[in-house]
């Protein structure tokens, strides 16, 4: 019978239960029925998990993100705040220098809020939300081992269950499986030619410390202060101070090359002292720490590029870090994944996915997402010494330049702020860095002075104290 005429409900699998997994299972279950096939046992509430081991570093959702959670699961963001997350205002509520060493002013006008809360709350929310969908079953302790089908189509999984193999059928595969997936592999094996991949690998260590909010901070709302690397004066270090939740302070060093944070908990402060401003190290001098430091090495900003393949399978499907993973101190993975599980769902609202050519066609518009934050992270780590095989071009020197010049207006300027905070939202495209919002104040001004410190209030400073 032809597929126009099937009235079957479709179904889906998706591979990997973590946010990227969790954002596919939620857009495909408006027209299919899904299957979530994660190798771990889930925890039952927000707690850490072993195929995460980042977790416990600070993330952030950018606005773009906090727009597509809404799009995608109304009411979630709400969820999050109520179960101790927060919606804070960029630049308003933060504290922040660029990686060109300027002071953003705290400006209130603009309409950008992200939600900030732990990894551990935040996937503990969602994943209550999507597996409470009856459209959705979670399959755990179960291993995607290989795909079946050819390289035409791809007709379902084989899976291992403890000792037990078996095929798990579907009319779509999606893998979700994160930065350590075998997708590349496993297309090779359907007789596929390698996908072409790049990665910019500007060497970042994290180092993460769990801290008690220290004095009145955590009934006074304590910003976000955030001490970003600079390219130009490697080693590049960095740090973010990110109140969350249980009155805690997540705080997460980075360094590049010949410049790591250690897993010693007695450097953690000097370290942080030693960054280019030590704000974050004279905070935490009145901070209780609770428990050891976690440290990560595993920050190249990694793709493939399956959306240009020539010839790609029906039936599957890549998504979230499998497609690109990128260095954590830009906060757009999570991002990412949700915008472009929100693209899926659009193809889908007019288009059957047992279609031939619709799996092609999902791959290349979630692609869309991915270019825009790949173009942001790899604009500032390629600078890096050792990050990637051949030297920046002459046009991402130029875009470079553009950007530090767009920062520094924007850090003094509420206008050029908006357009700034636009696009590293994830919210509009780079072009929006040459609209007139940005382009007058650079040019033209009114320019307001660089600030010559952290621009934490008097009141702000008093409520760390004991």
């Amino acid at each position: 019978m032809p597929d126009r005429l099937d009235t079957r409900r479709p179904t889906a699998l998706v591979i990997g239960g973590s946010l990227a997994g969790l954002f596919a299972a939620a857009a495909l279950a408006e027209t299919a029925d899904v299957t979530v096939v994660e190798r771990d046992r889930l925890p039952e509430g927000p707690e850490p998990r072993r195929g995460v081991p980042q977790a416990r570093h600070a993330h952030l959702v950018w606005s773009g993100g906090v727009r597509a959670f809404d799009e995608l699961l109304p009411g979630v963001v709400e969820e999050v705040v109520a179960r101790g997350g927060r919606l804070v205002r960029i630049m308003g509520d933060m504290v922040s220098r660029a990686p060109n060493e300027i002071w953003f002013r705290r400006f209130t006008s603009t309409h950008h809020r992200n939600i900030v809360c732990s990894r551990d709350l935040l996937e503990a929310v969602i994943r209550d939300r999507v597996l409470a969908d009856g459209r959705v079953t979670l399959r755990q302790d179960t291993v995607a081992v290989a795909l079946e089908g050819g390289a035409t189509r791809v007709t379902g999984v084989r899976v291992r269950t403890g000792d037990q193999e078996l095929v798990l059928s579907a009319d779509l595969v999606v893998d979700a499986s994160g930065r350590g997936s075998s997708a590349p592999r496993w297309l090779r094996e359907l007789g596929l030619p390698k996908v072409a991949e790049r990665e910019i690998n500007a060497g970042v260590a994290y180092a993460t410390r769990l801290y008690r909010a220290p004095g009145s901070t955590a009934e006074t709302g304590f910003p976000l202060v955030n001490v970003q690397a600079n390219p130009g004066r490697a080693p590049g270090r960095g740090g973010i101070i990110l109140p969350v939740e249980g009155n805690r302070w997540i705080v997460t060093l980075a360094g590049t090359r010949g410049g790591e944070p250690s897993s010693d908990p007695d450097s953690f402060v000097d370290f942080a002292l030693g960054l280019g401003d030590p704000v974050i190290g004279e905070l935490l001098k009145e901070a209780e720490p609770l428990g050891d430091v976690a440290t990560t090495r595993s920050t190249a900003n990694q793709r493939r590029y399956y959306e240009k393949m020539r010839h790609w399978p029906d039936g599957f499907l890549v998504l979230g870090d499998a497609v690109a993973g990128y260095n954590p101190v830009y906060g757009h993975g999570i991002t990412v994944a949700a915008q472009g599980a929100l693209a899926v769902r659009a193809v889908l609202r007019d288009t059957r996915l047992t279609v031939p050519g619709t799996a092609r066609r999902l791959q290349r518009v979630a692609a869309r997402p991915v270019a825009a934050a790949w173009n942001l992270a790899v604009g500032q780590d390629a600078f890096y010494p050792g990050a990637a095989a051949t030297p920046p071009t002459a046009v991402e020197r130029f875009l470079a330049r553009y950007v530090d010049r767009a920062v520094a207006t924007g850090a003094r300027n509420p206008r050029a702020l908006g357009a700034l905070l636009d696009v590293m939202s994830l919210e509009k495209p780079a072009a929006r860095l040459f609209s007139p919002d940005m382009l007058f104040p650079m040019l033209f001004g009114p320019r307001k002075a660089y600030l010559p410190g952290p621009p934490l209030t008097e009141a702000e400073r008093k409520a760390v104290v004991r």
